[in-house]
């Protein structure tokens, strides 16, 4: 399906609603995003993002882009560098699904956590800026940024299972013993709630962050579909998660790199770097939060690949190839919670 709008309605919205705006207005598909399609819109004088909602018939509670525009609303001048929100648009009458425009950042985004071509104290700075980030997202007062309300009580990652496997199981096409096995084994091991309640971004990793382009600050969070009230630890883990993933294109990952030749630290120097900065002991059973992680990837995954069946993906050709790792990210969960 084709995931353009109507850039004539956009105009007129904007020249309405958005104070200093003046078209012409042309607009380009970034070509990251497999959930909210994801724009640039220029004009003469300006340039903006613009994320939507995909088309179609969506799953109840996904691509929820007034949450995504109302965390970074909070978030303008924290500790946590967000870009600047300028409106939400909940009308589908204007493009046929909700929309936001917010502030085009001009930096650069690391694809992935080899850094090819960069030196050892760019990777060095990179990952050291990503986990004191990281750690300032969890210190966030919550109810001071409005956002006490911005994710349900009680235990997140018993919430965060059931929400995840009711989503799972309406996007099944084909049992997967390993998933269903990997359910079975969080829902058995779930940890008892303890007094960290914080904001949690729920897909952070490298190629989230946006850094100036000659040096290693972070500039901007993005991506926040998935934030919301709950553990910090299920953030921490997805870093982890994703360095155990083969490096390349699609896995984006560290294993079997050689982190110390690269300037790069190990998984528990990354962990215990931010246990100091957020003034904690440790952290036990990791691998459940670990786990977690790569049954949640799957069950994301699992979801493009149906919207791609469906005709609603927002990168088709590539969210079918999404299907054949369901089970490998499932098996990985498996591994980690065995050997937690």
């Amino acid at each position: 399906m084709d995931n353009s709008f109507d850039i004539k309605a956009v105009d007129a919205y904007l020249k309405a609603h958005l104070p200093g705006y003046h078209g012409p207005l042309e607009a380009t598909k970034f070509e990251v995003g497999q959930s909210n399609p994801t724009y640039l819109l220029r004009t003469a004088a300006q340039t903006y993002v613009l994320r939507r909602k995909p088309p179609g018939v969506l799953l109840k509670s996904a691509h929820a882009v007034d949450r995504e525009f109302r965390v970074q609303r909070a978030l303008a001048n924290s500790t946590v560098p967000v870009p600047q929100m300028y409106l939400l648009c909940e009308d589908d009458g204007v493009i046929g699904s909700a929309f936001y425009v917010m502030e085009h950042l001009q930096g650069r985004i690391f694809v992935d956590p080899v850094m090819d071509g960069e030196d050892n104290a760019t990777r060095a700075g990179a990952v050291d800026e990503m986990n004191r980030v990281l750690a300032e997202l969890h210190m966030v007062d919550i109810d001071a940024a409005g956002l006490a309300d911005y994710g349900p009580p009680g235990n997140y990652f018993e919430r965060q299972i059931a929400r995840w496997t009711k989503q799972y199981r309406a996007s099944e096409t084909d049992t997967i013993p390993a998933m269903n096995q990997l359910i079975a084994a969080l829902e058995h091991q779930i940890p008892q709630e303890d007094n960290q309640r914080t904001l949690v971004h729920g897909d952070y990793r490298i190629d989230n962050l946006m850094f100036d382009a000659n040096g290693t600050t972070c500039i901007g969070v993005l991506d926040w579909e998935l934030s919301t009230i709950g553990h910090p630890y299920a953030d921490l883990a997805a870093v982890i998660m994703q360095w155990q993933l083969p490096p390349g294109k699609e896995g984006r990952g560290l294993a079997g790199v050689d982190r110390a030749r690269l300037g790069l630290p190990s998984d528990e120097a990354f962990i215990a770097d931010y246990c100091a900065r957020r003034g904690l002991p440790g952290i036990d059973n990791f691998g459940f939060y670990l786990a977690f992680n790569f049954f949640r990837m799957a069950g994301i995954l699992q979801g493009v690949y149906k919207r791609a069946l469906d005709g609603n993906a927002s990168d088709p050709a590539r969210a079918r190839a999404f299907g054949a790792y369901v089970p490998i990210f499932a098996k990985h969960g498996l591994s980690a919670i065995e050997n937690a």
